[in-house]
């Protein structure tokens, strides 16, 4: 792995890339140039495919760190013989400063991320901030973290690290200016707005079933609470405290086919997704393009299931799933079919508003 200066343009080139595409500051730009993003990518990693992640050769390893692609660092939660699951990746370098830009951050400002993973993003705030005890990261798994810290002195940054559960923050070292979440959750822990000073930002991929995921940046407002708009798609791994529980089976027996006047591919703007999911929580989608076109399996917790493509639908379980879609879909199509800017969400104890254009507009069922 190397881990001295780069000087063959790769590391140049992904820097000018993300700069050319309105991604970088001044000051984040020598950021990224004074610490490439190869110094925190171990010798061993995976490329995410469609079904499972796949091993990296040694030829394979410069050009994917130095692309716009994420770099699988862990699978299987590091057990040996697993599935190939993806547990850790050093995130795509577009996502990534797109979020650190989204932190608005100043040199004064303290910072917590949650999710170390390799060590590249806390470095890259050390370096923003020229203030290595201003930077604050937790993360999880023993062996990553171990890693983070060697990556981190190889490069010659000491941001502050701890081994342990990040949902919980880092009470003791709060306020924080700024909290970024490098993996996603489904419902915002309340530790992370506790510990946001008033007017401080939170910046993290939300998950939801409907949708993979979605940036969205928070203000956290004096009374405690915090809201904001989406910023876009982004996939991230989920915390792993929140990882999906098991639904139900679906009982095939129960098919009923009718015409899907819904065209399935409608369903895969992030728009769409946001409300339509929104309407329905718990239902799960996929999708895949095929021959006949685009086709979507939608599933909910109570063992509901749909699946359509080319104009006919099949529905299962106790709900006929697939009209509730489409319903929702109207709905999104009467508000006048918004881009994914024109959503944003609050966070009060206990509740998650998806809101659409202002937040008193809050979607519901």
């Amino acid at each position: 792995m190397p881990i001295t200066p780069d000087t063959t343009g790769g590391c140049a080139a992904l820097v000018d890339s993300l700069d050319g595409r309105g991604l970088l500051s001044p000051r984040w730009r020598a950021a990224w140039r004074e610490l490439p993003r190869h110094l925190f990518v171990p010798p061993r990693v995976w490329r995410q495919t469609p079904d499972r992640c796949v091993p990296v050769g040694d030829d394979e390893w410069w050009p994917l760190v130095h692309s716009d692609e994420p770099v699988v660092i862990q699978v299987d939660d590091g057990a040996e013989d697993g599935p190939g699951v993806a547990t850790s990746s050093n995130s795509k370098p577009s996502m990534v400063a797109l979020m650190l830009g989204l932190l608005d951050l100043e040199p004064s400002h303290r910072v917590l991320e949650i999710g170390t993973a390799s060590g590249h993003v806390a470095g890259l705030l050390a370096q923003y901030l020229g203030n290595d005890s201003r930077v604050h990261s937790i993360e999880l798994d023993p062996a990553l973290a171990q890693l983070a810290a060697g990556q981190l002195a190889l490069a010659g940054r000491t941001p502050r690290l701890r081994q342990g559960d990040g949902a919980l923050g880092w009470p003791e070292a709060a306020p924080f200016d700024g909290i970024l979440a490098t993996c996603a959750v489904r419902r915002v822990p309340e530790a992370w707005i506790d510990q946001l000073r008033p007017y401080g930002r939170l910046v993290l991929p939300l998950h939801r079933d409907f949708w993979s995921g979605a940036v969205v940046r928070l203000t956290r407002r004096p009374d405690g609470t915090a809201t904001g708009r989406f910023h876009g798609g982004a996939s991230y791994m989920l915390m792993r405290s929140q990882r999906a529980s098991a639904t139900d089976e679906v009982d095939t027996a129960t098919a009923r086919h009718s015409p899907a006047e819904l065209d399935p591919a409608a369903l895969l703007s992030l728009g769409a997704a946001l409300y339509v999911g929104e309407r329905l929580p718990g239902v799960h989608l996929q999708h895949a393009t095929t021959d006949e076109g685009v086709r979507v399996w939608v599933r909910a917790p109570d063992g509901s299931a749909a699946t359509a493509v080319a104009g006919e639908a099949v529905a299962y379980g106790p709900r006929d799933l697939w009209s509730e879609i489409a319903a929702a879909h109207r709905a999104y199509a009467a508000a006048g079919s918004p881009d994914a800017p024109a959503f944003g969400l609050t966070v009060t104890r206990g509740r998650h508003e998806v809101w659409l254009h202002e937040p008193a507009n809050v979607i519901t069922r």
